[in-house]
């Protein structure tokens, strides 16, 4: 014979019990300080109007005082027990509702449904801070939801576009339409290439933004970042005649950074300039003092621009800022994102700034210092 398993009291009920017992307790010490007090101050008070013992037994005074005391306390007690439980049924329910709202609210997040809220329920501010807290945490679930259909989605369109390529140069090998010559290798090699650093990037953004990386981090000084970063770029650069400069002002603090990931954070913003700066255009590299405790990295083109609606999405992943930025010019679509996780693992900022289309960008790394 098996019985059902007892369902646990809720919150709303626990509470109800709860407070019985503290107005049964309220109630058991209010009639004990009564009987042991009362009688003795009743007495006091008839011996100072000068009425003796004797007379007061005979008047059954006591008696009547007793009597009036125990029917006016227990009458006391219960309008006090009646009103105590309409608050406590109130208040209760009202705590009940509201957790019971947050575990339902709860539940449905858990099922993928990320547009539930909690209201505030007005109830104090651990409760509002509670609905404030949920509500947040939701609102950071169905942004990482939104963003992960589109990352699936820009993924998707990254792979199918070398894959299709590759697929295509082999099939018109196979039917003889296309040789196997220098150019075809060097199409399907591309393509092969372009693949290996989707998925290099790919895995060095999901590290990044995990807290996988370990930085060694020491003490550097911003002149040696800028001279690094102008050396790996020289010669991309000078390919496409593009006057590369970078200073440094005198008298910087060191910062506090791993000169090898700040170094792939350069790069990133470099080859970024270089892909929209058009031949005969201008970079530069700068190291400028910031604000207390801090020394900004400055890359500074003279390329395409960025329109306003777009400067606070440049650092999502595989987000394109138009035409000009567009798949055709050769980027994984995770540079910057790359550049922002590494940076916020060094405890700075980045960020980016342009006076719209045609007026170039300045992206504005800062770190602190040592």
């Amino acid at each position: 014979m098996t019985t059902g398993r007892q369902r646990p009291l809720g919150l709303a009920s626990r509470l109800l019990v709860a407070i019985g017992i503290v107005l049964a307790t309220a109630a058991l010490t209010a009639w004990a300080v009564i009987a042991i007090v009362g009688p003795a101050v009743f007495h006091e008070h008839l011996a100072r109007a000068g009425v003796s013992d004797h007379e007061l037994a005979d008047l059954h005074v006591e008696e009547a005082f007793r009597s009036s005391s125990t029917v006016a306390s227990a009458l006391a007690f219960v309008a006090a027990a009646i009103a105590s439980a309409a608050v406590s049924i109130v208040l209760t329910r009202r705590i009940g509702g509201s957790l019971a709202a947050v575990s339902t609210a709860a539940t449905s997040l858990g099922d993928g449904h990320y547009d539930v809220r909690v209201p505030s329920p007005g109830l104090g501010a651990e409760f509002d801070g509670l609905a404030g807290s949920f509500n947040r945490l939701a609102d950071r679930l169905e942004d990482a939801h939104r963003l992960r259909g589109r990352l699936l989605a820009d993924l998707a369109h990254e792979v199918r576009t070398p894959v299709a390529t590759i697929a295509g140069y082999l099939e018109a090998i196979e039917d003889g339409v296309q040789p196997l010559d220098k150019t075809t290798l060097a199409v399907l090699r591309d393509q092969g290439d372009r693949l290996t650093r989707l998925a290099h990037d790919l895995a060095a953004l999901t590290h990044a933004e995990a807290g996988d990386v370990m930085l060694d981090a020491a003490p550097v000084p911003p002149g040696e970042l800028v001279d690094a970063a102008l050396h790996a770029a020289r010669e991309r650069a000078a390919a496409r005649s593009i006057d590369l400069t970078g200073s440094a002002e005198p008298g910087l603090p060191d910062v506090l950074a791993d000169r090898h990931r700040i170094a792939q954070v350069l790069d990133n913003l470099l080859t970024n300039g270089l892909r929209h700066t058009p031949n005969g255009g201008a970079l530069t590299v700068r190291a400028v003092g910031g604000d207390a405790g801090h020394v900004n990295l400055t890359v500074t083109d003279t390329g395409e621009g960025i329109g306003a609606e777009h400067l606070p999405h440049v650092f999502e992943r595989f987000y394109r800022a138009g035409t000009a930025r567009d798949r055709a010019s050769g980027g994984s679509g995770i540079g910057l994102a790359i550049s922002k996780a590494l940076v916020e693992a060094h405890g700075g900022t980045i960020r980016a700034s342009s006076g719209g289309p045609g007026q170039g960008a300045t992206f504005t790394v800062t770190l602190p210092t040592a």
